[in-house]
This record gives C-alpha cells, sequence and structure tokens, in this order.
C-alpha cells in the first residue's frame, strides 16, 4: 500500500512495497479531430492524447486495477500537466451538473400576465373593445404592458443578484497539476487529474481511488444506505458489482465521511452517476416558503376586497348605470385596490437586503433566510476562526522534570519534532506551510530547532493514524534506525490513556496552561510491535504544547451588539473546559466555571436535566459533534431561535437542525456550506451580527410596505363605497382606477422597498417567532390611514360637485388628490413610530425620486392632450393640481397624531431619536403574556456575566435596560419581566420564519 505525495522527490510506501511511477502507461489511438477543440490538437501535436469522451462514458471503473484504471485514463499517479489538463477541459467541457433552466428574460414577462387579476383587466379589454371603448381598451392594454415591464425588471434583477451571490459558493477540489497541490474550482476537473480528498468534503466527480486512509463515504444520496461505506481502493470487484459494492469509487455528489484519500478523476459532469439523474434537475423550483405564504395573504385580502367591490356594484346597477360601466368600474376598481404586487415587492425588499447583507460578508443562500437571521434570539458559535483569527502559534511549552519553556528552548526538541512527526502539514516552494492550523503551528516551531532532523530525513514512514474528531488524536508511525517509533499528538486526556495516565505534575501543568487560555496539545512517543492503532499504549509523555489563537480585535465589540440586540450567544467548542472559559471570559460570555459545561457531563444527562444544563451553561466545552446537535435541539425546544455557526462536517447535523444554518466561507467544508442558508465570507463573528441588523431592517421594510399597500388600496375602496352609498357618481373612472394603482403602487411601494433603517435596529428585544406581521398596530395604521385618504378624498369630491363643478373636473381632481395623499403616506409609512419629519430625506433618495416620478407623470398627463382627455384633467392647471398638495398633507398630520399618542403610550412623549432609540418592535403591539424574556437575557435577573458595557447597576439604574435616555419608565422591561418565561413554550419555529 502507498500513501502517494506526488508532489515531492520521492513516494512513501508502506509494508516494504515499491512503486514505479512509469509502468503501464501507454498511449491510446487518437481520437478525431471534429470530437475536441484545438487545444486538444495542439496537445496532441506535443504527443499527449486524449482519451475520447464516449469510450470513458461507456467503460467502467470500478472492477479494473489501479495501474489499469491509469492507463485507460491517459494518467500517472503524479498527476497531469497544465497543458494535458487545459486540452481536456476543451474536449469534455466543464464538469458542471446540469441545473435548473433560468428563465430568459421574455419568460419573465410572460410570467407577468399569469395572474388572475390580470386575467380580469384582459376581459375588460376585450369588453372596452366590444362597447366600442377602444380608448379605454387602449389604455388598459398600456397599463398592463407598463406593469409588465416593471415587474420583468424587478424579478430580472433579483434573479440576476441571486446569480451573481450564488457564484461565491461554488465547491472545490484539491487537485495535483504540473507537480503541485492547487485548491482549484471543481468544475475545472477533468477525466485524469489526481485528487486528494478528506474528511468533510462534497466529492465533485467520479474517483477511481488510489489510496485510501479510514475512508468512509456517505453515500445516501445514490442508494438511499444511511451507513457509511468504506473504501478500498486495491479490492477487486465484478464488472456488474452493484452501486452500493463498489468500494473502490467514490461518486460525484456523496460525502466523504471519515478518512483521506487519493484518486484519480474517472468521469465529470453528465457522465457521472449522479449525472444521469440529471433529469430532476430540470424542473423549475418551487417559490419560496415567505413568498408563497405572502401570495395566500394576497388573495385572502383579494377575497374581501372583491366582496366590497359587488356591493359598489349591485349599488350602481340600482342607479341605472349601464351593465358595460359597471363592469369595467369593478374590475379597475378590484385591479386598483388588491395588492397583487405585493409579493413582486416584498421579494425586491428581500433581495436589496441580500445585496446588503452580501456587502457585509454574508452570502445568502436562501431569500426567505434573509428575514430569518433577523428573528434570531440565541448565536450558537463557533470559537475557531469565527472569534478569533484562526492562526494558532505555539507559544509555550511545558516538559517532564523541565517545566514550563518557550518554543525557542533546544530542550524542546524531542517535544516539537515529534509533533511534527504526527503532523501532516508540509513547506512547498515559496508558498509556505500546508495543511491542518495545528500541523502548521507544530511544523513552524520545529523549524525554529532543526526539523527536520538528520535522522527523520532517515526515516521510513510505516502508516498515519489522521486526526478524526471523534478520536481527538493523530498518530504517525516511523521505522527510524530499525525501530518502528509512533508519534501521537492530540487531547491530553486521550494522550493521558495511551502514557498510563497523567501525574500531578502534568495535571498541575495541564491546568494552568488551559487557565491562561492556551490550546493544549499533549505530545507522546515510544517504540511499537506494529504500526496499527491498536497497538498504541505504554507511550511517553513528551510534554503539553500551548497554542494561542488571538481573538479578532472586533469580537468582543461584536458579541456585545448581539446582547444589546437581545440575542444570547454561547460558543459550542472541542476545546478544554479551561480553555473555553478563558476565552469566554475575554469576550464577556461567563464569569465562572458554572458557566461551562463539559461534554462528558452532558453525556450523562437525559430529558429536562439536559435541558436545564443547557439553559445554564453560556460555554460547552469537549463537545462532540452530536452532542452539538443534541443542545442545538434542546436550544429549539426552550423556544430560542436559533442561529448555529460550523465549518467542518462535525458540525452539518447541527446546522441542519438551526433555525439559520451559518457557515464558514474561507476555512468551512463543502458540506457546511451545503447545509447551510448562510455562508461568511469572511468567517468573522461581527459579520453575523450585521447579518442580524440587516435581516431587522428587512423586516421592517417589509412591513413598510404592506402597510403602503393595504392602506392606499383601502382608501379607494373606501371612497368609492362612500359614494355608491350617497348616490354620487363615481369619483373616479376605470381608466383613473388604471392610471392611480400604476402611479401608486408600480412606483412607491418598491422605493420603499429601499429605505435604510431605523435606528436602534440591533438594540431592542428580538421579535417573537409567531408575530405575525398583519398584526394589531398594522391594523390600526392601515385602518386610520385608508380612512383619512379615503375621507379627505370623499369630502373634496362632494363639495367638489355641490360647488357646481363638472363631473369630469372634479373627478380630475379627487385623481391629482389621491396622487398626493399617497405620496404624503408613503413618507408615512417610513417608521411605524417616528415622526416623518424626524427621518432625512438623503436615506431613501429612490423614495424621494418616486414622489417627484409620480408628479411628473400626472404633469406630463397634463401636457399630453389624448392623456389629458383620458383622464379627465382637461380642467385643470398645474398649478391648481400643486394646489391640492395641502390636503394631502393632511394625512401627515392625521399620522403624526397616532404616532405621539403610540409613544405617550409607551412612555416616550418625544421622538424616539430624541429620549433614547426605540426599544420595541416595529411590531410591538403583543397580547400580554406573549413577550418574551429574551431580550432580557442578560444581567442580574438572569444570572448571567453582564459585560461592562450593559452593566448599568454602577448608575443606578437595571442592568436590564433598553435605550439610551436617562431614568424614566421602562414599560418594555416592565412587559418583558411580567411575561417571565412565558416564551420559553414555543413550538418548534418554521426555517423560513413565516410571518403570516
Amino acid at each position: 500500500m502507498t500513501w502517494i505525495n506526488p508532489g515531492r522527490s520521492g513516494i512513501d510506501t508502506l509494508d516494504g512495497m515499491t512503486h514505479d511511477p512509469t509502468a503501464g502507461i501507454r498511449r491510446p489511438g487518437r481520437i478525431p479531430r471534429r470530437a475536441c477543440g484545438l487545444a486538444t490538437l495542439v496537445a496532441s501535436w506535443f504527443g499527449r492524447d486524449v482519451p475520447s469522451p464516449a469510450t470513458l462514458a461507456r467503460d467502467g471503473f470500478h472492477h479494473l486495477s489501479i495501474d489499469t484504471a491509469l492507463t485507460r485514463l491517459s494518467s500517472t499517479r503524479a498527476g497531469l500537466s497544465e497543458a494535458d489538463a487545459v486540452a481536456r477541459l476543451d474536449c469534455w467541457g466543464p464538469n458542471r451538473l446540469p441545473e435548473a433552466k433560468g428563465r430568459s428574460p421574455a419568460a419573465v414577462f410572460l410570467g407577468q400576465f399569469r395572474s388572475p387579476f390580470i386575467y380580469l383587466l384582459l376581459v375588460a379589454a376585450g369588453v372596452s373593445l366590444g362597447l366600442g371603448h377602444f380608448t379605454d381598451a387602449a389604455f388598459i392594454l398600456v397599463v398592463l404592458l407598463v406593469n409588465a415591464c416593471i415587474g420583468t425588471y424587478q424579478e430580472w434583477r433579483a434573479e440576476t443578484r441571486a446569480r451573481s451571490l450564488k457564484a461565491l459558493v461554488r465547491g472545490t477540489a484539491s487537485v495535483w497539476r504540473g507537480g503541485r497541490l492547487r485548491r482549484m474550482p471543481a468544475e475545472d476537473l477533468v477525466p485524469g487529474d489526481i485528487v486528494q480528498v478528506e474528511s468533510g468534503e462534497r466529492i465533485a466527480a467520479d474517483i477511481r481511488l488510489v489510496e485510501a486512509q479510514g475512508l468512509t463515504a456517505d453515500e445516501s444520496l445514490l442508494t438511499g444506505e444511511s451507513l457509511a461505506v468504506t473504501k478500498l481502493p486495491g479490492a477487486e470487484l465484478a464488472v456488474d458489482a452493484p452501486l452500493g459494492d463498489r468500494v473502490t469509487m467514490l461518486h460525484a455528489g456523496t460525502t466523504v465521511r471519515t478518512g483521506r484519500g487519493v484518486g484519480v478523476v474517472a468521469a465529470t459532469a453528465r457522465n457521472t452517476i449522479v449525472g444521469q439523474l440529471a433529469a430532476a434537475l430540470e424542473t423549475p423550483e418551487p417559490a419560496p416558503p415567505l413568498i408563497r405564504r405572502m401570495a395566500r395573504f394576497t388573495r385572502h385580502v383579494a377575497l374581501a376586497i372583491i366582496g366590497v367591490i359587488v356591493v359598489i356594484a349591485l349599488l350602481e346597477a340600482s342607479r341605472g348605470a349601464a351593465i358595460g360601466d359597471i363592469f369595467l368600474l369593478a374590475i379597475a376598481l378590484a385591479v386598483a385596490a388588491i395588492p397583487e404586487g405585493l409579493p413582486v415587492a416584498m421579494t425586491v425588499a428581500l433581495s436589496i437586503a441580500m445585496h446588503r447583507m452580501g456587502l457585509r460578508h454574508v452570502v445568502v443562500r436562501h431569500l426567505p433566510a434573509v428575514e430569518g437571521l433577523g428573528a434570531c434570539t440565541l448565536i450558537a458559535t463557533d470559537k475557531t476562526g469565527t472569534l478569533t483569527v484562526n492562526r494558532l502559534t505555539v507559544e509555550r511549552l511545558w516538559i517532564p522534570g523541565a517545566g514550563d519553556l518557550t518554543p525557542t528552548d533546544t530542550i524542546a526538541r524531542d517535544l516539537l519534532h515529534a509533533g511534527a512527526r504526527a503532523s501532516e502539514a508540509f513547506a512547498e516552494g515559496d508558498d509556505g506551510l500546508h495543511g491542518d492550523a495545528v500541523d502548521i503551528a507544530f511544523l513552524a516551531a520545529a523549524k525554529g530547532l532543526g526539523w527536520p532532523s538528520e535522522e527523520m530525513a532517515c526515516a521510513r514512514p510505516l502508516g498515519r493514524i489522521p486526526y478524526e474528531p471523534e478520536k481527538r488524536f493523530a498518530a504517525a508511525f516511523h521505522d527510524i534506525e530499525g525501530t518502528a517509533v509512533a508519534s501521537v499528538k492530540g487531547a491530553p486526556e486521550t494522550i493521558a490513556r495511551f502514557c498510563g495516565g497523567m501525574d500531578d505534575e502534568a495535571q498541575a501543568a495541564l491546568a494552568r496552561l488551559s487557565t491562561a487560555g492556551y490550546r493544549v496539545i499533549a505530545v507522546a512517543a515510544g517504540p511499537m510491535a506494529s504500526a496499527e492503532e491498536r497497538s498504541l499504549g505504554g507511550l511517553c509523555l513528551l510534554g503539553f504544547v500551548g497554542l494561542i489563537d488571538p481573538l479578532r480585535p472586533e469580537a468582543r465589540g461584536a458579541v456585545v451588539a448581539a446582547q444589546r440586540a437581545g440575542v444570547r450567544v454561547v460558543m459550542v467548542t472541542g476545546d478544554h473546559p479551561l480553555t473555553a472559559l478563558a476565552i469566554a471570559r475575554q469576550l464577556g460570555l461567563a464569569a465562572a466555571a458554572g458557566d461551562v459545561a463539559a461534554g462528558p457531563k452532558l453525556a450523562s444527562l437525559q430529558g429536562s436535566a439536559f435541558d436545564a444544563a443547557v439553559r445554564r451553561a453560556s460555554v460547552f466545552a469537549r463537545t462532540e459533534p452530536l452532542q452539538k446537535l443534541a443542545i442545538v435541539e434542546s436550544l429549539r425546544r426552550q423556544g430560542q431561535v436559533v442561529a448555529v455557526t460550523g465549518d467542518g462536517i462535525n458540525d452539518v447535523a447541527a446546522l441542519h437542525a438551526a433555525d439559520i444554518g451559518i457557515a464558514m466561507g474561507k476555512g468551512g467544508t463543502d458540506v457546511a456550506c451545503d447545509a447551510a442558508d448562510l455562508i461568511l465570507t469572511d468567517d468573522n463573528f461581527a459579520s453575523i451580527v450585521a447579518g442580524i441588523e440587516e435581516g431587522r431592517i428587512a423586516y421592517d421594510n417589509l412591513r413598510k410596505v404592506i402597510l403602503l399597500t393595504i392602506s392606499t388600496g383601502a382608501a379607494e375602496v373606501l371612497l368609492m363605497l362612500l359614494a355608491a352609498l350617497t348616490g354620487l357618481p363615481p369619483p373616479l373612472t376605470a381608466v383613473q382606477l388604471l392610471w392611480l394603482n400604476l402611479v401608486t403602487n408600480g412606483i412607491q411601494d418598491v422605493a420603499l422597498a429601499f429605505e435604510r433603517g431605523e435606528p436602534g435596529a440591533l438594540e431592542r428585544p428580538a421579535r417573537q417567532a409567531q408575530t405575525p406581521i398583519f398584526d394589531r398596530r398594522m391594523i390600526e395604521q392601515v385602518a386610520l390611514g385608508g380612512a383619512a385618504i379615503g375621507l379627505i378624498a370623499y369630502g373634496f369630491y362632494w363639495l367638489a360637485l355641490v360647488g357646481g363643478a363638472a363631473l369630469g373636473a372634479a373627478q380630475g381632481a379627487v385623481l391629482w388628490l389621491l396622487v398626493w395623499c399617497e405620496n404624503a403616506h408613503c413618507f408615512n409609512s417610513r417608521s411605524e413610530t417616528r415622526s416623518a419629519f424626524r427621518i432625512p430625506l438623503a436615506h431613501n433618495p429612490m423614495l424621494v425620486g418616486g414622489v417627484i416620478a409620480t408628479q411628473a407623470l400626472q404633469v406630463a398627463a397634463l401636457a399630453i392632450p389624448p392623456l389629458r382627455d383620458l383622464l379627465s384633467l382637461e380642467g385643470l392647471s398645474v398649478w391648481e393640481g400643486f394646489s391640492l398638495a395641502g390636503l394631502g398633507i393632511a394625512v401627515l398630520a392625521v399620522m403624526e397624531v397616532y404616532k405621539r399618542l403610540i409613544r405617550i403610550k409607551a412612555g416616550r412623549p418625544g421622538d424616539p431619536e430624541d429620549r433614547g432609540r426605540m426599544a420595541v418592535d416595529p411590531s410591538a403591539g403583543d397580547p400580554p403574556g406573549k413577550a418574551t424574556t429574551r431580550g432580557c437575557d442578560v444581567g442580574p435577573q438572569s444570572g448571567r456575566h453582564v459585560p461592562p458595557e450593559l452593566d448599568r447597576r454602577d448608575r443606578g439604574q437595571p442592568a436590564c435596560r433598553f435605550g439610551r435616555g436617562g431614568p424614566g419608565p421602562q414599560p418594555v422591561c416592565r412587559r418583558l419581566r411580567r411575561a417571565g418565561d412565558a416564551g420559553q413554550s414555543q413550538g418548534r419555529v418554521d426555517r423560513q420564519h413565516a410571518v403570516l
């Protein structure tokens, strides 16, 4: 058995085997020129031929010997040259599985017409033509065309943005090219490439294994078998061996569960086993759950509005109106009032937040996760790489009999050299050291003491036990001067078992290093009878190595910001409890040993006792992969909305079980990224907090869009209903309603989605997952805003008719007045509690531009004679139209009074920006007993450690406090304390955090 390292001058062997890298290599017949491109022909002219894709697609590789497979693929164990790889890529094409076909712009455009309400408009246009109303029919068709263009632009931009962000999360593979190991995009793999795989990696092509060390794979994607399959490169198989028995192969789409391996790519793209199942990828993806729920909500509102429309139609019929006019009016009013554009506006809002998150290093894989992250109440975070810089350095050593040392002391030579032998890191040219962070730290420290030594240069490798989370150690076996020597490094508790335990001096040294915040690795060595794991024992403990991974400079501030936002932060790590506690103290997560729960202790607990231990702890140390899953499930049972960070195979189960899974983009494995909802491109905890802020802003903007859309539609229905009840002619014609719908809903709703966000998004308690968007406060504001607009418009219309105005002139004036009212209501909708006059216009120039655009369209309609006649604006001048602005602004006054009363009721008569930022969620108004205690999850009441930034006891104020004002009533905290632990009993929250 040979463990290949093609990048080195020699090849290590096991069991005395030798290897001839040129043996068995032959060149197959040349392929036709038409089969491949110019690069292939150039390669063939220089003596390298590429096997035919059709031939490889027919051939199976599982039953072939290793050398025969390499020969068939015209490859060697050292990998392909760059020129050969380019030629093969030109021949086979990218290693990319078929994806569901994206919609073309034409398909997106046609999709705008697939709506029951659009069908109604088309029917209305047909009826208009039949009744001879050619102008009305033409205008309806123009409105449909403009709406389709706006919807197409919005949806196409959102789809393009999602595609560009998706490109950031493509898979990669470790490939030997030109004698160097490179990390490259998986789509560049070609048959004949030599690749290295390790635990946690997602396999990107069908691979014939050449070497394996404890390699197992999860093939449930292909076979449905949940148990991992042990891989044996040298096994002899029949040609017709079932897929589940092909232990010499790794198949695309499967996942390496444990171990390491080297193999040759046998098939890519459609020629792989999983590529033959590509038909399933041709089906379109379903709409996100959040969008589907909003579509259902829109239909429910539509039914209610249509009921009102029927009443209006009946009233008009009783007054003797023509059937054709009634039909056109009813259809137009329905389309104007029903918020059919709301799902598109919400998609735009989420896409904007998705883009903003991308700018803050958070890639969103699933659009509804944008809002979901803002709803999380607890973050279970890794330590290494997320809270720290992920650059381990050997800083302190302890050796029995010598005590504490520095890495430069020569007496530490044997300790560091043994650790280097057990490491898998290696140096390569000018690129520095490559491998695991711990291994790199050992190798770097050993180099300072003469590594590699002369005896190591003569040593012959006998075998290796790679590090796996479940084993918690790594070992290497070498023949040194005729003696088989084992070098082992790993967790001190594990290494102690191989050495017969630790004496008091060793235990004291371990506690001292761990308490100081070092990651402690024990190193042992000794002669062995055989190079097998079962023979490990009777080793000599050489000492402890203290490694430090410093905190990121922004980590502590980010943790404090999360706690201010009412989000509890817990740390889940595999480190020693004392090491974890030292880091947690620096972050303000824990104060004493009682805040730490160790994995072995948790393993002995079950049921309510386990839940209680999880609830009390802020730090979880020495945890196993399945324990992390159990911790997440326990937290969710207790009512928390959990976001989990992870980067390896051991985190996948927890990432999948969490409400929001967050993978590390730089240091994470492919399988972790695949299981996550979000990916951090900088592996930084501060980016999670930034994502929470953007998620809360996205939720706020969704509410603003809904508030504007529903309230303006309700105002139009109220206006028409009042006119019908009082026997007045319709205040607006069908065409005028269609114009109003285009001007308001087509521009202002989308512009409102660009709101920057209100202050204090991270200073209010986390929102309850069960709180709907359309809550009591929303209902109050929709009813008040809709009533104000409808009554103002109706009053003006009535006075105009009583004053002797012509019907057409009165209708034209009402149209312009409604545009002003809805312009003003846009600014009301920017905040549910803050005064519209306190929000800078510069925070949303798109909204200002949208309002200006609506008025510009009104002026343009007045200047274009056919459009002026169609909208009954012939009796108005621009000055008269602008003079109606005063009545429109009256809507602002009504809502300002309402907001003032809300602030007085909440104990904040001034604007929130004057008396401290709002501590209440925009969706506040929860019924008694439904508030959550998560916002008060720090402070003396909870018994948790309070960072100095949050502890206000030294100022005579409650530690649990939201807002920055002086002493005064704190109704939010009173409500939270009154609720007690009521919020802890809520059930499982949908992964997409439904809002309705």
